[in-house]
């Protein structure tokens, strides 16, 4: 699968809320960094991540443009409340291998009317 179809599939997953479904596009030795956290790594981790991110707040990813450059996807996204952001993906036989999130945590937490960290 190429990036670019691999990504549609995986905004169709995330929109799901099922932290299942879209563990399975990882490889078992996956990292998710999005740049506001540690990176996460491992398939099993990545899934977790994404159980306590869908009970946190409801998250909606609206595609704006999908890019493709050999094994790279890149994906440029909304929300329904504004918030931007992008991820770069690299994939590897189908899945992902390797991900990186840009988006600015402080607005998603305020939105959303999560604790803000103090430190």
């Amino acid at each position: 699968m190429r990036p670019k179809e691999l990504i549609k599939k995986w905004v169709d997953a995330f929109n799901e809320g099922n932290a299942e479904k879209i563990s399975e596009f990882y490889h078992d030795d996956a990292i998710n960094h999005q740049v506001t956290n540690e990176p996460v790594v491992g398939k099993a981790a990545i899934r977790e991540m994404f159980e306590r991110e869908f009970d946190q707040a409801d998250m909606t990813c609206i595609t704006e443009n999908i890019f493709e450059d050999n094994d790279w996807g890149i994906l440029e996204w909304k929300d329904p409340l504004g918030l931007r952001g992008c991820g770069f993906l690299q994939i590897e036989n189908g899945k992902i291998k390797f991900q990186r999130g840009y988006w600015d945590q402080l607005s998603f937490l305020r939105q959303h009317k999560l604790p803000i960290p103090t430190e």
